[in-house]
């Protein structure tokens, strides 16, 4: 754990200060973020937060792979790398488009190719576990649903990115619930404790911690497309990840709750509950009107949230506090046996659409 800890400090360190340079580097070479109908900002904000993401990341990896725990595993030492040259690839399309705004299909291609990296060097999905069995996939199956699983995550957390902090926050509180479930895991069915899964999910929360005091309300910079898709990436592969390292069968089935077998599937689609539902909605909503799924609109969770009224940094607090219920109180009801654990979630959930839909005495019009 304290190699962990020392991963998570790395990597927040040097975003939060490769930040200020990337800051820079944003204003000189002119990406910037203009005002646009559908934005909130009300004055130019600089992009190219994801390169700053992106050395927090790349420091932590190599300090892991070198540290004399986490650095011995040949596994997460061969996955790092694989996911490292891959970040490179999805970042570099990012800041390809925050500078010259690539088309759909552009950054389609480009997502795919750095998915491709990553699922031919062995980071996929090699089973799917179900509570009465478990699925072997064979090996086209393995990387066309690792495939589709990363481009999901990277366009839902670009959908998402819409308010100052959003983003950064909802992954970083999913990432830190992903972790505490894969290490728990690991540690009560006395597993190998040095996982893949766990290192990028701890590298996840350092960057986004890192980049939060940039980026909170009124923000200095934004993530940008490079920021977005990397983060969106890096979740992915966290998740494809536990489940090439985690054998269900190696699972105490004996151990309680902790050991639910379809709970590493469940807990993806709870710590990016709002990332996904924004996506799915939006492309429901845009296919019946006719329109095609990634044309832009101002119907988004953030954009109806401030339609209810709510200041921007309320808005944000409370879809954060949204990600934080589902994805903890989903990772309690997985981790403990206490019968409490069970209302946890249901309670959360109240409270989250009490403070949300609470009246309010004067609704402010965001389109």
């Amino acid at each position: 754990m304290r190699e962990y800890l020392l991963v998570l400090l790395v990597a927040a360190g040097v975003t939060y200060a490769g930040a200020s340079l990337a800051r820079r580097l944003a204003f000189r070479y002119n990406a910037v973020a203009l005002v646009r109908d559908r934005d909130v900002h009300t004055k130019p904000v600089p992009y190219f937060g994801g390169i700053a993401m992106l050395a927090g990341t790349t420091a932590a990896l190599v300090l892991a792979t070198n540290l004399p725990w986490l650095g011995a595993f040949e596994l997460v030492q061969r996955d790092a790398w694989a996911v490292f040259a891959a970040s490179v690839v999805i970042c570099t399309v990012g800041v390809v488009d925050d500078l010259f705004e690539l088309g759909a299909v552009a950054k389609l291609a480009g997502q795919v190719l750095a998915a491709g990296i990553v699922v031919l060097n062995g980071v996929k999905f090699y089973w799917i576990p179900l509570p009465e069995r478990i699925i072997a996939l064979d090996n086209i199956s393995s990387i066309a649903v690792a495939v589709f699983v990363i481009l999901v995550c990277v366009n839902a957390i670009n959908f998402m990115d819409g308010l100052d902090g959003l983003a950064a926050g909802v992954v970083g509180i999913g990432a830190g619930a992903f972790f505490v479930y894969a290490y728990l895991l690991s540690y009560e069915q006395e597993l190998v404790r040095a996982t893949t899964s766990s290192l990028l999910t701890v590298i996840l929360v350092g960057i986004c911690v890192g980049f939060l005091p940039h980026n909170i309300h009124q923000a200095r910079m934004f993530m940008g497309d490079s920021g977005s898709m990397l983060l969106g990436f890096l979740f992915a592969t966290s998740m494809i990840s536990l489940t090439g390292q985690l054998d269900p069968s190696q699972v105490n089935p004996s151990g309680g709750a902790l050991i639910s077998s379809y709970l590493p599937l469940l807990l993806p689609l709870a710590a990016m509950a709002l990332p996904f539902i924004d996506l799915a909605s939006a492309y429901i909503r845009r296919t019946v009107a006719g329109r095609l799924w990634f044309e832009a609109d101002k119907q988004h969770l953030h954009h109806r949230m401030l339609g209810l009224g709510h200041p921007h940094r309320t808005a944000v607090a409370l879809l954060w506090l949204w990600s934080a219920v589902i994805a903890f109180g989903v990772v309690l009801i997985g981790v403990s046996d206490a019968p409490w654990s069970a209302w946890v979630l249901p309670a959360g959930l109240v409270l989250a659409a009490g403070l949300t839909f609470w009246p309010r005495t004067k609704k402010v019009d965001h389109g």
